[in-house]
């Protein structure tokens, strides 16, 4: 063991270890590029042959990394592939593959176990496996670990299996890989010292944990965390409104309160790959264990509630023009999940424009990052972006602000819109065609 782990120590001191990236989408491409930076020959591996081929090409697809990052890599060695039979020549694996719900709302863990058996027949001695995908606690000892040693590996002499969550925020100008810092927990001691190894050469400060399982559930308190105060500041929302206050002057006044308070802002639901789908891996583990947990549960129904809120306000504005939902023209401004990034993983503003179409409402959308509405399994329109003008938006009975992009004009939206239902606080005054929601 003390030789193996030398002889990769001293590759990856001296970039001469080749990195595996498994699964090149918000997680993956970043963290590609920042082992590329630094020196590293990078392989990334994905089963979308589209994304190899554009980043063969030195084309991004994410809007915030731009091509002149990809053909930075590509000149210094990157390669994409969908062959994982090249694991055999990389000295660490790093999965950043997705993990959603099933229609149950239970985890679905296909995407992490295929992965990992289409790479179990390359996997040599002296190799790195990393996981990044969030999933609840247990996962790496309980599914990966056995998966790899049928291999006759042995994980901790052999090979070395650890769980490091991602800490990706799309679009997040004040952060970047290398200065997020970086939870790593590995199986066994030669394991962890592996991982803190790998992640130190590109990131500012890595975080050791105890095991795989503590950094599994490290990364969905994370979140759940969030889950729960959006759902708080979701419930305190419709209580502010039936008292008519105006919940964003609340949160603005408590903000200035320096210690104590945290503020947290209400929407029309939860979006983003992990937020909406984190608590589930939870409550489904926990189940295991005979604990219920009721306060998560909680915190999610009040944020899957969200979503109809909105509707009932968008209908209620409709209703005091004199028109209904159905026939109405409503314009969604924004589709992505958040502001100023092209990412729509579990956007709730696709669930508002489904809603609103199922109640007759013709509808359209503006988002100046996602040009052309995409191909999603849940939900099809066949659309393209509305441009902004004056006589566009005058021609909308209702216009939806649902997700507040800063490339949005916003007085030129106020000026021309005959009516706006604002579900994320953005106009600050009060005004005769402005409903909040």
């Amino acid at each position: 063991m003390e030789q193996k782990l030398n002889n990769l120590f001293l590759r990856l001191k001296e970039k001469q270890a080749v990195i595996g990236i498994i699964g090149l989408g918000y997680v993956g491409l970043p963290l590609m590029l920042r082992y590329a930076e630094v020196g590293y020959k990078v392989i990334g591996f994905d089963i979308d042959p589209g994304k190899v081929d554009s980043l063969l090409k030195g084309q991004s697809y994410i809007e915030h990394i731009p091509n002149q990052a990809i053909l930075a890599a590509v000149a210094k060695g990157f390669e994409a592939t969908t062959d994982f039979s090249r694991a055999t020549e990389v000295d660490a694996l790093i999965l950043c593959v997705p993990t959603p719900l099933n229609k149950y709302r239970e985890p679905d863990l296909s995407f992490i176990l295929n992965t990992t058996d289409a790479l179990v027949p390359y996997l040599r001695p002296g190799q790195i496996f990393s996981l990044e995908s969030t999933t609840y606690p247990g996962t790496t000892k309980e599914e990966l670990l056995p998966r790899i040693e049928s291999t006759g590996l042995k994980v901790g002499n052999d090979i070395y299996l650890v769980y490091s969550p991602e800490r990706e925020d799309p679009g997040n100008p004040n952060f970047s890989t290398r200065t997020i810092p970086k939870v790593c927990g590995g199986h066994t001691q030669a394991c962890l010292e592996a991982g803190l190894l790998l992640y130190g050469q590109v990131i500012d400060k890595v975080v050791p944990v105890s095991s795989t399982q503590t950094a599994e559930l490290t990364k969905l308190l994370e979140n759940i965390h969030r889950a729960v105060n959006i759902g708080l500041v979701n419930e305190m929302k419709i209580v502010a409104d039936k008292m008519d206050i105006d919940i964003h002057e609340v949160i603005r006044a408590a903000a200035t309160k320096p210690f104590g308070f945290v503020p947290y802002y209400p929407g029309p639901g939860l979006g983003g790959h992990c937020i909406p789908i984190d608590p589930f891996y939870l409550t489904w583990k926990a189940r295991e264990y005979g604990v219920n947990t009721r306060f998560i549960e909680l915190a999610g129904e009040v944020n899957s509630s969200m979503p109809d809120y909105v509707v009932d306000k968008v209908a209620s504005a409709l209703n005091l023009a004199k028109k209904a939902i159905n026939g109405s023209k409503i314009l969604v401004l924004g589709i992505a999940y958040k502001k100023n990034v092209d990412d729509m993983r579990e956007s709730p503003c696709v669930i508002l424009m489904e809603k609103l179409r199922n109640l007759g409402a013709d509808i359209a959308y503006s988002d100046p990052h996602i040009p052309v509405f995409p191909v999603i399994r849940k939900y099809s329109f066949n659309l393209t972006s509305v441009e902004l003008t004056a006589e566009n938006l005058s021609a909308f009975d209702c216009v939806l602000l649902a997700t507040d992009h800063d490339k949005f004009d916003y007085g030129l939206i106020k000026e021309n819109a005959k009516l706006i239902v604002d579900s994320r606080g953005r106009y600050l005054a009060v005004d005769n065609n402005i409903v909040k929601a």
